[in-house]
């Protein structure tokens, strides 16, 4: 049994740090582990013959300490961090009758007056202001990110900081401006240090982002990283899984691209992400404005 337990600990820690490193990520490594929790779960999946992997990932999510630097914006990888795979995902709900577009707006505010100061979770503990969403509520195209930053947090409002700047210079490459598009994130309440939102916080804060782009209905949705999309499609898959294809989704076309405070800091992706946008202009018949 302790050769089991031996063996399971280091195949799967192994095969974390395989992971981890082929993402780009390095915050993996200086993340103490209590190796009395992991001889725990490594010996549930040895009785339960399943993968000790899927344990080790769980544990390093619930002990992840808060990042030491607190930066205005999250520190994407190419892949957001996964979220714990057995973490359930709420089923959907039913989408909401169509709303006129002359009373959109006022739809939207009424989801803003039920989320109140909101106290659902654990994450109204540390913010500054609650960020609903910014925009037109008639809008053809809507983005949803992952969560308030600094800037965002300060202002609530979503995507002003320069992970913002350079999604509206985005949609500008787009041939719109962003009072024509409507914008939004997976929670609307700044996660402390700027981490990845916990399930039990994103799957709170999902169905009204849900109603919202029920109001909304824009003819295409942008999911912004790997949390929105996951969140989203209620899937955990790999962002190179995603990219590149249209999602049905909710009665809109739903495509995945990476998140702008991700290009800032690998700006060699920008074409990447222009490839997204690209598809979604095809779906909405448009073309970038000329330079001329």
């Amino acid at each position: 049994m302790a050769r089991q337990l031996d063996a399971a600990i280091r195949d799967a820690l192994v095969e974390r740090v395989r992971f981890y490193r082929d993402l780009g990520l390095t915050e993996f490594y200086r993340r103490p582990v209590d190796p009395a929790l992991l001889l725990a779960e490594a010996a549930d999946a040895v009785e339960e013959q399943q993968p000790a992997s899927v344990a080790v990932e769980e544990l390093v999510v619930a002990t992840s300490p808060e990042p030491q630097q607190d930066n205005s914006q999250p520190n994407y990888s190419q892949e957001d961090p996964p979220i714990p795979p057995r973490a359930p995902f709420p089923a959907q709900p039913k989408i909401g009758a169509v709303v006129p577009a002359a009373d959109r707006a006022a739809a939207l505010e009424v989801i803003r007056e039920e989320i109140g100061n909101c106290t659902r979770c654990a994450l109204h503990t540390g913010r500054n202001k609650l960020v609903f969403g910014d925009g037109d509520a008639t809008a053809r195209l809507m983005f949803v990110g992952e969560g308030p930053g600094a800037d965002e947090d300060a202002q609530g409002l979503p995507f002003v900081g320069k992970a913002g700047q350079l999604l509206n210079n985005m949609i500008v490459a787009m041939g719109l401006r962003r009072d024509q598009v409507y914008i939004a994130n997976v929670v609307k309440c700044r996660p402390p240090g700027n981490r990845t939102p916990e399930p039990t916080e994103a799957n709170t804060c999902t169905p009204f982002l849900f109603r919202q782009i029920d109001v909304v209905r824009p003819q295409v949705l942008v999911a912004l990283g790997a949390t929105a999309a996951t969140y989203l499609l209620g899937q955990r898959q790999p962002l190179a899984g995603l990219r590149g294809r249209v999602h049905a989704f909710r009665g809109t076309q739903l495509i995945v691209t990476y998140h702008p405070a991700f290009l800032l800091r690998d700006p060699r992706q920008k074409k990447e992400a222009w490839a997204d946008l690209q598809i979604a202009m095809k779906e909405l018949g448009l073309k970038p404005p000329s330079k001329g």
